[in-house]
């Protein structure tokens, strides 16, 4: 009995130590399985392709520009009194919505239009496209209200009066109005994975993206949300800026140059007739100083001019394939998937550049703020000595020009009201 039961004990134990060891081996298996699956994904999704490599480049040289640009901005409206303007104001908000989405949105939407996976858990999901949404909305409101500001104080100057608070009010309300109309944005914001076999195994292709009820919600919200932060204020925008050119460069009005050229040509005619007195002097210097005006506010709607329409291309290519995306459901059974996501990553990509222009339009049309904008480099690389020699040799001028203006008591009164150049 004894021997039989050994006997016994020992075939129960060789099939036992079998066992397990297929069990290993089919262990070993499953994992080289799932590693051979990882490495598969890495090599075919994750690893960046050279067009990527591109895009990189592209986002590192935004981030610098755009948060070194946007800083200069801001600093040189707070470091001069004499920029403080209600544009200047505006400019200013503009610049802080695109440092704020370069520092938060950024970073994290390189990692994740290269990696195609949402590393930042749920609570980024929702506050960082959040804060996404709000700096388009700030972005377009603030333009809005700069070209209404432009165009009454050009075309309608008696109607409507800016001033600095209330240009800081209308900020503030900005602010307010995007955080509330962008609330939906963060409450249907949810992380999920693309392959939940692999959910327990790696973090790998989980997205953050919109979770809504129903079919319906999401197509009515990016139709709203299209006509609201794009079409409908650039229609007006565009409607603004093509009345405040005609007013400027088209009609005869007092104070554009056609007018003043003729008082210019009048005034010469009479100084070389009666001579050099003192009443030519001052009506010459008048003439002079409207010329000047014109001219200036030429530069400004130009320069404003050319930011909405970097802001309109810029934003066009995601506006239209959120719009093909999310309301007509494009893109799902696509068999060209590499030609979407490049098209998307570069969508994305343009809204950061958008951040990065603005500062490089305002340094190439503005003489205001290239002026300060080599003085903070001066400042930064020759020390502050000879910067402060150059800002009060600038204050001075500016302190004559103003002397001169009010000595001039026969000056436009239209002129004075809208005058607001950066």
């Amino acid at each position: 009995m004894s021997g039989i039961t050994a006997n016994d004990a020992c075939n129960d134990c060789l099939t036992s130590a079998q066992h397990l060891k297929s069990m290993e081996i089919h262990s070993h298996s499953h994992i080289d399985e799932d590693d051979e699956l990882l490495k598969y994904i890495w090599r075919e999704y994750l690893h960046p392709k050279q067009y990527e490599w591109v895009l990189i480049a592209g986002y590192i040289i935004v981030f610098l520009v755009s948060l070194v640009g946007n800083t200069l901005v801001c600093f040189a409206v707070w470091k001069n009194h004499h920029m403080r303007t209600v544009t200047n104001y505006f400019i200013v908000n503009l610049s802080f919505a695109d440092i704020l989405v370069t520092i938060t949105c950024l970073p994290a939407s390189l990692v994740v239009d290269i990696t195609e996976t949402w590393f930042f858990g749920q609570t980024l999901c929702k506050i960082l496209p959040y804060l996404q949404t709000i700096s388009v909305s700030v972005s377009v409101l603030t333009l809005s209200c700069i070209a209404q500001d432009r165009w009454y104080a050009i075309c309608h100057p008696l109607k409507f009066k800016s001033t600095a608070k209330r240009a800081r009010k209308s900020i503030v309300l900005i602010w307010l109005v995007s955080c509330v109309i962008m609330i939906p944005q963060a409450i249907v914001m949810e992380c999920s994975s693309l392959l939940p076999e692999l959910t327990n195994k790696t973090s790998l292709f989980t997205v953050c993206d919109e979770q809504w009820a129903d079919e319906i919600y999401p197509k009515v919200y990016h139709t709203c949300f299209f006509i609201v932060t794009y079409f409908a204020p650039l229609c007006l925008m565009v409607l603004a800026y093509i009345q405040i050119c005609h007013k400027l460069w088209c009609q005869q009005i007092p104070g554009t140059s056609s007018v003043l050229q003729r008082k210019w040509k009048s005034l010469q005619c009479s100084a070389h007739a009666v001579g050099s007195g003192e009443s030519v002097k001052v009506r010459s210097s008048t003439v002079s100083a409207e010329i000047k005006q014109v001219k200036a506010r030429r530069k400004t709607a130009r320069m404003l001019m050319v930011v909405l329409f970097v802001f309109a291309l810029c934003y066009l290519p995601i506006s239209v394939l959120n719009i093909m995306k999310r309301v007509f459901g494009a893109f799902k059974n696509t068999d060209n998937r590499e030609t979407v996501y490049a098209w998307f990553t570069f969508s994305h990509w343009l809204i950061y550049a958008n951040s990065a222009t603005n500062p490089i339009i305002y340094n190439f049309l503005s003489g205001k703020f290239r002026e300060e904008f080599k003085a903070a480099f001066i400042c930064h690389c020759c020390g502050t000595d000879e910067t402060h020699q150059e800002r009060v040799r600038a204050r001075t001028s500016t302190d004559s020009r103003k002397s001169l203006s009010t000595q001039v008591n026969n000056f436009d009164n239209i002129s004075r009201i809208s005058d607001q150049a950066v």
